[in-house]
C-alpha cells in the first residue's frame, strides 16, 4: 500500500473539503482531545455511507447502546465539557465518559484502572448485586476475624497473671462505724478453718462433686455451655448464674469478685485455664472446700461441720455430707433450720444429690437406701461477739448493703473487707435502749406475773426530709436468746394508720361528691362524720357494705355510746373508729393503699384495698417504716426513702449506689401542714396527752388492734419522727415436729400486762416514746409551722343535720328518738328533702345527729372542746349531707384482726 493511501482519508483520492462547523456533533472543529469522549452520530453527520454504528473516524461508537442512532441521541443530549474539564479527566486517568463510574475504566491513555483493595460495593455490577458481597470478600473477613480472636486470646492468656491466692484466704474483717465516724464494731470472718484434703472426709467430697460438677476429676475446668448461658443471662438483664465447675467456682471465690460482669467472666475463664494447668485436682478441690461459703457465718467445709452439726469435716459421714453440699446452690434458701419452706427445699435436694452419687458411682445403692431420714442440723449458735443492739443495727446494716447493691452478696458480706458507715447516732441508740430498759424495769414484773412474760418492744427513729434511720431498739440482744430484730419486723399498726387515710381524702378527694372541676372534693378536717358505736357502714355508691358473714357490717368504736356527728379533727383527736372506716368507702381502698406506698410503706404489708378494715391498721409495717411515713408530715410533704448505710468502701475503695436518697414530693405542703396540726391536737388533747409531759411540741397517734394484739405510738417533731410498737411473742424453746421444723412464735395478747386490763396505744409505748424525747429533746426548730391556708371544702357524710334546712330538722328529729332503740343502725336511711342534681340519696342507717341523750351530752364538743372522749355527738349546726355519683371500686369484705379476714360478721376491729 502505497503512502499516499494509507495516508488519505478519501478513498477516491479527492481533496478532503475543509471542515465545516456541525451543529449534530459537541466538537465543532477537529477531533476530540485525548480523554474527551467520542461521540457517535450513527445516520446523522456520520460519513457518507458508513455503516449504522460507525463514529466520523469510521470507529464503532462508544454509546451505551447498541446501535448508532440511538448512541447518537443519546451523546447529542450531554453537555459540552470545557477544555479545562477535560484536561482534568485525562490527569486522572479515567476512561470514557459512559464507562462504568468509580469502576475500574480505563486509564490514561485507554490503559485499565488501578483494582481497588475491597472491592466493596462491587464494581460492574448493578442493582442489589452491587451489594451483595462475593465469596472472596466473605472468606477473607472470616480468615481475618479467626486469626484476629485467637491472636487476641493468645495474647490474653499470656498477659492475664494469676493472683496470690494467699491474700483472699486471710481472715478479714468488716468495720462499722457510727453516723459521726467513730468505730462502732468490728466483725470478721471468724467462722473460717483451713484444712487439709485428708481432713475432710470421701463422703463430703463425693457429695459436693456429685451436687456441684460431677465431672470434676477428668474435665477441662471449664464449661463454654455454662459460661455461654451466664454470659447471655447478663447481657440480657437475666437472673446472674455463677460458674458451672467446682474450678471455675474455685476462682471465682478466691482470684476474684463476686460481681456478675463480663469482664469478671473474662478473667475468670483464662484464670481458670492457668489454674486448671498449673494445679492438681485434688488442689483444687482443697481450696474451693475452705472457701466457699455454707451459711451460718460459716465459710469453709470445717466451720460449716462445726456450724451444723458440730463435729469435724472428718467426721461427716454421707447424709450429713449430702445435706451440706445441698447447701452450696444458696444456704439464704437451703438451709432447713430458717423456715419451713427451707426445709422442704433442702429434703428434696438432699435426695437428689444421693440419688446423683448413687448415678455417678461414688454411693452404691445399699449405702444409698441407709440415708432415710433427714440428718437435722443443731440448733443455731450466735458467731459474733456484737451484743445488744449492735447486733440489730449491723443485721439491718448489712440488710440494706445486700438489698441495695445485689452484688454484694451475704457470702462476700461473711467474707469481710467492708468498711461501713451507718446512719446511727450512739446518743439516741443509747437513749431509746435506756427508755425501754427503764420502762421495762418499772412496769414489767415477769418473775411474779405470768402476763408480763414475752413483752416485745420495736422502735425506730428517722430524720425528716432525709430518711436517715439514727436509732433502732430491736429487743434484748442475742446474747439473751433473742434474734430478731424487732425494728423492722411485722405487727399491726392499729389506728396509727388513720392518718394516711385522711391524707388520701385530703389530696385525692372522696367519691360522694365533686368538687367544682368534676373530680371527687378535696375534703377539709372540718368534715362531719358519724361517730356512733356499732354504726351501718355504706359504700361510696350508697349501698351497704356487706361483712363476710354476707351481712350488712356494723362498726363499733373501742368505747360504746353514740357520739353522733364529729368532725374528722375530733375523730383523729379520741380515735374514733367508725368515722374513718366510713371515710376509707368514701375515698376508695384503692386510693388509700396508694397513699400508703406514696408515703414509703412497703406494698407486702399493707391489708388488701378491698378490706373494710383496712384504715384502722390492719397492715403490718415495721417501726422503721411508720417513722418515716410520719416523716412526710413533719417534713412539708417530702418523702425520702429510709436508709442506714451512707458510705460503703471494700479494701478502700468507695463503692458506688450508698449516695442519699432524694428527697420527692408525696404531699401538697398545706395537706401535711394540716395533719401535723390534727395530730398536735391528737396528742395534745386526745389519747396521746401523755406526752404533755415532754414540755415541748409533739405530733403523734395512738394505736390499738382489736384483743390488744399490738399497741403504738408514732409521734414527731420538726426534726425526730419515731415510732413504738408493743405485742407479745411466745419465744420459748419449741419442739421439732416430725418435719424437722418447729412451730412459729405465737402472737399473745396484752392484756393484763403491767396490771392493765387493756393495753393501748396512749398507755406504755406512748410513755416509752416520752421517755425517749426526754432524753434527746425537741432539736431543732423547736416548734412546728402552722398551716398557712385552709384545705379542701367540708363535705359531711350523708344524714349530717344541717338546720338550715326544715327538712333536715324534721329527718334528725325523727332519727334522734329512733337513737333509743336496741339497734339504733338499723333505722331506715335519712335522706335530704331536696337533694341537688348531683348529689345521692344514700342512706346514712344512723341517726341524723340532733343531740343524744347520752348522759353528760354537751354542745361544746362543736367546737372539738370535748375532754371526756366523746360523751356527746357532733352538734346541731353545719353543712348538708353530701353526695356523690361516684361508686368505690373497692369491694368491702369485712375486717378485724390480723388483716381483717376473722372479724367482719356484724362488728368490726376496735383501735385507739
Amino acid at each position: 500500500m502505497s503512502e499516499h493511501r494509507r495516508r488519505s482519508a478519501n478513498p477516491g483520492g479527492e481533496q478532503q473539503p475543509p471542515r465545516r462547523s456541525d451543529p449534530g456533533r459537541p466538537y465543532a472543529y477537529g477531533n476530540p482531545v485525548q480523554g474527551a469522549p467520542e461521540y457517535d452520530r450513527g445516520t446523522a453527520g456520520g460519513p457518507a455511507g458508513a455503516p449504522p454504528g460507525l463514529g466520523r473516524s469510521g470507529r464503532p461508537a462508544q454509546g451505551p447502546g447498541p446501535g448508532g442512532r440511538r448512541a447518537a441521541r443519546g451523546a447529542a443530549e450531554q453537555p459540552r465539557p470545557t477544555r479545562a474539564e477535560m484536561r482534568k479527566q485525562a490527569r486522572k486517568g479515567g476512561g470514557s465518559a459512559g464507562g462504568p463510574p468509580n469502576g475500574r475504566g480505563s486509564g490514561r491513555g485507554g490503559r485499565p484502572g488501578k483494582k481497588r483493595w475491597i472491592d466493596y460495593p462491587r464494581s460492574g455490577k448493578s442493582g442489589f448485586r452491587r451489594w451483595l458481597p462475593s465469596w472472596k470478600l466473605v472468606l477473607s473477613l472470616f480468615l481475618a476475624f479467626f486469626g484476629g480472636s485467637v491472636a487476641a486470646v493468645g495474647l490474653a492468656y499470656a498477659l492475664v497473671q494469676v493472683p496470690d491466692e494467699k491474700v483472699p484466704l486471710q481472715i478479714q474483717s468488716n468495720v462499722y462505724y457510727w453516723a459521726d465516724g467513730t468505730e462502732m464494731a468490728r466483725t470478721g470472718n471468724e467462722n473460717q478453718q483451713l484444712v487439709e484434703l485428708s481432713q475432710i472426709s470421701r463422703s463430703a467430697q463425693d457429695a459436693v462433686i456429685a451436687a456441684e460438677n460431677d465431672t470434676f476429676r477428668n474435665d477441662s475446668g471449664i464449661d463454654p455451655k455454662g459460661i455461654a448461658r451466664a454470659v447471655y443471662k447478663m447481657a440480657t438483664g437475666g437472673e446472674t448464674q455463677g460458674g458451672s465447675t467446682i474450678t471455675q467456682q474455685y476462682v471465682k471465690n478466691v482470684y476474684l469478685s463476686q460481681d456478675q460482669t463480663l469482664s469478671r467472666k473474662a478473667k475468670e475463664f483464662f484464670i481458670t485455664l492457668k489454674v486448671n494447668g498449673e494445679k492438681s485436682k485434688e488442689q483444687i478441690l482443697t481450696g474451693y472446700l475452705n472457701t466457699s461459703w455454707f451459711g451460718r457465718g460459716a465459710t469453709g467445709i470445717q466451720a460449716a461441720a462445726q456450724a451444723y452439726y458440730g463435729i469435724d469435716a472428718s467426721k461427716v459421714d454421707v447424709c450429713q455430707g449430702a445435706m451440706l453440699a445441698g447447701l452450696l446452690k444458696g444456704a439464704g434458701l437451703y438451709d432447713p433450720s430458717l423456715s419451713k419452706a427451707n426445709h422442704e427445699r433442702m429434703v428434696s435436694r438432699w435426695n437428689w444429690i444421693l440419688d446423683r452419687m448413687v448415678t455417678t458411682k461414688v454411693l452404691s445403692a445399699d449405702d444409698r437406701a441407709k440415708c432415710k431420714d433427714f440428718p437435722e442440723p443443731i440448733e443455731v449458735k450466735t458467731a459474733t461477739k456484737t451484743t445488744g443492739e449492735i447486733t440489730y443495727m449491723i443485721q439491718m446494716a448489712n440488710q440494706y448493703v445486700t438489698t441495695k447493691d445485689p452484688t454484694i452478696t451475704t457470702a462476700a458480706l461473711d467474707r469481710g473487707g467492708y468498711e461501713i458507715r451507718t446512719t446511727f447516732q450512739k446518743d439516741k441508740v443509747d437513749a431509746l435502749k435506756k427508755a425501754v430498759d427503764d420502762f421495762s424495769a418499772a412496769t414489767l414484773k415477769p418473775d411474779t406475773r405470768e402476763k408480763d412474760k414475752f413483752v416485745q418492744v420495736g422502735a425506730a427513729s428517722v430524720l425528716p426530709n432525709d430518711g436517715a434511720i439514727v436509732a433502732i431498739y430491736g429487743g434484748p440482744g442475742s446474747e439473751n436468746g433473742h434474734y430478731t430484730n424487732n425494728a423492722d419486723g411485722s405487727v399491726l399498726v392499729g389506728s396509727t394508720f388513720k392518718p394516711f387515710v385522711l391524707a388520701a381524702a385530703m389530696e385525692d378527694g372522696v367519691l360522694t361528691k365533686n368538687g367544682p372541676d368534676g373530680k371527687p372534693a378535696k375534703i377539709s378536717v372540718n368534715s362531719r362524720y358519724l361517730a356512733d358505736d356499732m354504726a351501718q357502714i355504706y359504700r361510696a355508691d350508697g349501698s351497704k357494705a356487706i361483712g363476710d358473714d354476707g351481712q350488712p357490717y356494723h362498726q363499733r368504736n373501742s368505747d360504746p355510746g353514740n357520739k353522733g356527728y364529729v368532725t374528722l379533727r375530733t375523730a383523729m383527736q379520741w380515735s374514733y373508729n367508725v368515722p374513718f372506716v366510713q371515710l376509707g368507702q368514701d375515698v376508695g381502698g384503692d386510693k388509700v393503699v396508694a397513699m400508703a406506698e406514696k408515703l414509703g410503706l412497703r406494698k407486702q404489708t399493707l391489708a388488701g384495698a378491698d378490706t373494710l378494715t383496712l384504715p384502722l391498721g390492719t397492715s403490718t409495717p415495721s417501726s422503721v417504716r411508720m417513722a418515716s411515713a410520719y416523716s412526710v408530715f413533719a417534713a412539708h410533704g417530702q418523702q425520702t426513702d429510709p436508709y442506714s448505710v451512707s458510705l460503703l468502701k471494700f479494701h478502700g475503695k468507695e463503692q458506688p449506689n450508698f449516695t442519699k436518697p432524694t428527697p420527692k414530693t408525696a404531699l401538697d405542703p398545706a395537706v401535711a401542714d394540716t395533719i401535723t396540726d390534727v395530730l398536735q391536737n391528737a396528742a395534745k388533747n386526745g389519747t396521746g396527752s401523755k406526752t404533755n409531759e415532754l414540755g415541748f411540741p409533739v405530733a403523734g397517734k395512738t394505736g390499738t388492734t382489736d384483743d390488744s394484739v399490738s399497741a403504738w405510738f408514732v409521734g414527731y417533731t420538726p426534726s425526730l419522727s419515731t415510732a413504738v410498737g408493743m405485742w407479745r411473742d411466745d419465744v420459748s424453746p419449741k419442739e421439732k415436729q416430725p418435719d424437722g421444723s418447729t412451730k412459729p412464735d405465737e402472737r399473745l395478747d396484752l392484756r393484763g400486762v403491767g396490771g392493765k386490763a387493756e393495753v393501748h396505744g396512749g398507755d406504755y409505748p406512748a410513755e416509752i416514746f416520752t421517755r425517749y424525747m426526754k432524753m434527746v429533746g425537741p432539736g431543732n426548730p423547736r416548734n412546728f409551722t402552722p398551716p398557712t391556708t385552709t384545705w379542701g371544702t367540708e363535705v359531711d357524710s350523708s344524714g349530717a343535720p344541717a338546720t338550715a334546712s326544715p327538712s333536715a330538722s324534721a329527718s334528725a328529729s325523727a332519727s334522734a328518738s329512733a337513737s333509743a332503740s336496741a339497734s339504733p343502725s338499723e333505722q331506715a336511711p335519712s335522706q335530704s328533702a331536696d337533694p341537688s342534681p348531683s348529689e345521692s340519696t344514700r342512706p346514712t342507717g344512723k341517726p341524723s345527729g340532733k343531740p343524744s341523750s347520752s348522759p353528760g351530752s354537751s354542745p361544746s364538743c362543736l367546737f372539738d372542746l370535748c375532754a371526756n372522749g366523746g360523751t356527746t355527738n357532733g352538734g346541731t349546726t353545719g353543712g348538708t349531707g353530701a353526695g356523690g355519683t361516684s361508686p368505690s371500686p373497692s369491694s368491702g369484705t369485712g375486717g378485724g384482726r390480723n388483716g381483717g379476714t376473722t372479724a367482719g360478721t356484724t362488728t368490726g376491729t376496735t383501735g385507739q
